[in-house]
């Protein structure tokens, strides 16, 4: 990345701000001045929602950060198609949770990247999930527990719900919030723009 650019992280969660720390780069850090989304059509695609609400969140920084490229991620849950985004009380994380609970589902991560000269990367990360059965004592305990605020799906693998899961095939930074893998491919393809490599 040029030096004289920066870098936007766009967004309230502390878990995307450790995973691009410690994936080593110097960044800023702006909340969306706009709610999360609550609700997608019925016959909208998982990724294609995730990738929407990236995209929102991005723009309405970008608007707001004329020097910066701004990074925005949005991450939802998927069963059967069927989207499980943020639960809005702990009925709804129970209602996840009992959904998700003995299935191979999938964590699907949005991510937008906007450059100052209006540029503009938007792609998606798909992780499949396997969880075990989760006894009724198990998912009162997780609720107890508070974990499953602001989370995707109503659970948080990097913390006690990792207990859950049988196995993750793909990106496991993905289903804690921001596929590095996909974040490194679209910061690269934007290096290799800035440096005169990407010219036609």
């Amino acid at each position: 990345m040029a030096e004289t650019t920066r870098l936007v992280l766009a967004s309230s969660s502390p878990r995307r701000r450790q995973i691009l720390t410690e994936a080593g780069y110097a960044f800023d850090v702006v909340v969306p001045p706009i709610p999360e989304p609550q609700c997608a059509p019925a016959d909208m695609a998982p990724a294609a929602v995730a990738e929407a609400a990236a995209y929102f969140k991005a723009r309405s920084v970008a608007d707001h950060e004329d020097d910066a490229a701004v990074l925005a991620a949005d991450t939802v849950v998927a069963v059967g198609g069927h989207i499980l985004g943020k639960p809005a009380d702990r009925a709804d994380a129970e209602r996840m949770l009992r959904t998700l609970s003995g299935t191979r589902h999938v964590v699907i991560t949005g991510v937008a990247l906007l450059e100052p000269d209006g540029r503009r990367q938007i792609a998606s990360e798909v992780t499949h999930v396997t969880m075990r059965a989760i006894s009724d004592e198990e998912v009162a305990a997780y609720l107890d527990s508070g974990e499953w605020v602001g989370k995707a799906g109503a659970y948080a693998i990097q913390e006690t719900a990792d207990r859950f899961v049988r196995n993750v095939e793909g990106s496991f930074t993905n289903v804690v919030g921001l596929p590095m893998e996909l974040v490194e491919r679209l910061l690269s393809g934007r290096r290799a723009e800035e440096d005169g490599c990407g010219a036609s």
